[in-house]
């Protein structure tokens, strides 16, 4: 299928935002495919991220985005291409140069995906603890400082998930993404099951987080609220290829169909 916008000139657009980038790139994807069988989910991925600077990619349901994030965080293999982070290549990466490549990481999943078995602080210090064998009264400090920062009280420290809300445990989720203070945070739809106020809150932590440690994101959504809200730069995804990326604040007059009818929503257009 030929997009409306494969055009050299939004080739072009494209070409010119990656090189603006490029002296300060924190993380890079080039040409990344990944095929399951003959489904080709990723059909050349070509982004990247500044130090600092948050990307949200944006697209509907099977069009790349959860594989895309996957290939970065190296949990799936791209049979093709080149993902570099602070100008290393990742793909296929060793056990020990991984784990220290992991180290820089932070991660907000979708669901929170919190231990059942395990206390909040618990949960909040699991990577300090396991991942950078500190101490556990110096992983519980810091938890509780983490705690407090989400907006949550200090007797939730030792509650455990089961009982508290969908929206605490996203706070959880947040305060465990950095709890280490990362450089690259990733946001796997950050307010998906939340209801419009307390996603707004989500949304407004994950700024105030971000800003103080000066982190890098990149973040998968449908939520066109929260793409506005956390996003320096929003990318497109369709059919496993981006077909377009700019500032945020270009979303609205993208002048790209595409983009035009995910983010009004509309039954008539070309993605069907």
């Amino acid at each position: 299928m030929t997009f409306h916008n494969d055009t050299k000139q939004d080739e072009q657009k494209q070409d010119r935002q990656m090189k603006k980038d490029q002296d300060i790139c924190k993380l890079q994807m080039k040409d990344v495919k990944k095929a399951f069988d003959d489904n080709q989910v990723l059909n050349g991925i070509n982004l990247s991220v500044a130090t600092g600077k948050s990307l949200v990619i944006i697209g509907g349901s099977g069009t790349g985005k959860s594989v895309a994030l996957k290939c970065v965080l190296g949990l799936l293999t791209p049979d093709k291409g080149s993902i570099v982070i602070d100008g290393q290549e990742t793909i296929r990466l060793g056990t020990r140069d991984r784990d220290i490549l992991m180290r820089k990481f932070g991660m907000l999943f979708q669901s929170a995906a919190l231990f059942d078995s395990m206390t909040v602080w618990e949960n909040i210090a699991f990577g300090l603890i396991q991942g950078r064998n500190m101490y556990h009264k110096a992983a519980k400090d810091i938890a509780l400082t983490k705690i407090k920062a989400v907006g949550l009280k200090p007797e939730v420290a030792d509650m455990y998930p089961a009982e508290i809300s969908g929206g605490m445990q996203k706070r959880v989720g947040l305060a465990r993404a950095v709890a280490a203070s990362p450089e690259i945070i990733f946001f796997d739809e950050p307010t998906t099951g939340l209801d419009p106020i307390m996603a707004d809150v989500i949304n407004n932590l994950i700024v105030e987080q971000v800003k103080e440690l000066g982190a890098t994101t990149l973040s998968i959504t449908h939520d066109l609220a929260s793409a506005r809200k956390i996003a320096d730069y929003v990318a497109m995804i369709h059919e496993g290829k981006i077909i377009w990326h700019g500032d945020v604040s270009d979303l609205d007059h993208s002048e790209n169909e595409y983009v035009d009818q995910f983010i009004h929503g509309r039954a008539d257009g070309p993605i069907t």
